[in-house]
């Protein structure tokens, strides 16, 4: 009789270590349960992820239509402010939201968004006809007189161009399109044409430190 207490202190002595690993266990549980839902699996599984708009998706889950040409300016239908805008398709199976804020499971045939892409501002100068009159007529201020510079078009009418050093600068001038229409718009050139990029160095451009051997 004096020999039971003992193994019920060494049961208390041996409970007592499993009963805190069972609540550090259940505590852990409570922890992975309370993250994941509240994580991003949790408001995956419950629908509480907010869709993706379709002007976000990545390339190569959207294809954007060429532009409609305009015939008189050569550039994008409805420019306005140097910039218009292109409809773009996403691929099939993808779900987004449209411009219009709707979620929408697309199939591949329906519009997700306009891309906005670059235009010039363009008002009726055309690049072949001012090439054209630099050179054949460039002597008499022609090209200066259509491009909207009717005094240096005067003078190069009565000086002969210069008599020719000025009809032949003003000829290379139009040719790389630094002289332009006074108006300050852009010269009328095919859209799907050669043109002239201008390229500058400003402070935002990067430069790739040089490596000399």
């Amino acid at each position: 009789m004096g020999d039971m207490p003992v193994p019920s202190m060494a049961a208390s002595r041996v409970s007592g270590p499993v009963a805190s690993e069972s609540a550090a266990a259940r505590l852990l549980a409570a922890l992975w349960v309370v993250s994941v839902t509240t994580g991003p699996w949790g408001a995956a599984a419950g629908g509480g992820e907010e869709s993706l708009k379709c002007e976000d998706l990545k390339v190569g889950q959207y294809i954007c239509k060429d532009p409609k040409i305009n015939d008189a300016t050569q550039e994008p239908v409805n420019c306005t402010n140097y910039t218009a805008h292109v409809p773009c398709f996403p691929a099939p199976n993808i779900t987004c939201k449209d411009s219009g804020g709707n979620e929408t499971h697309f199939t591949g045939n329906e519009i997700g968004f306009l891309k906005p892409i670059s235009c010039r501002n363009v008002n009726g100068y055309s690049y072949k006809v001012a090439v054209a009159l630099s050179l054949f007529l460039g002597w008499l201020g022609a090209d200066r007189f259509y491009l909207g510079y009717p005094a240096l078009g005067l003078l190069k009418f009565c000086t002969v161009g210069f008599c020719g050093i000025g009809s032949l600068i003003d000829f290379i001038l139009i040719s790389m399109q630094i002289v332009g229409p006074s108006d300050g718009s852009s010269y009328i050139i095919d859209y799907y044409g050669t043109r002239l990029t201008r390229l500058s160095i400003t402070n935002e451009t990067f430069r790739k430190t040089q490596l000399y051997p």
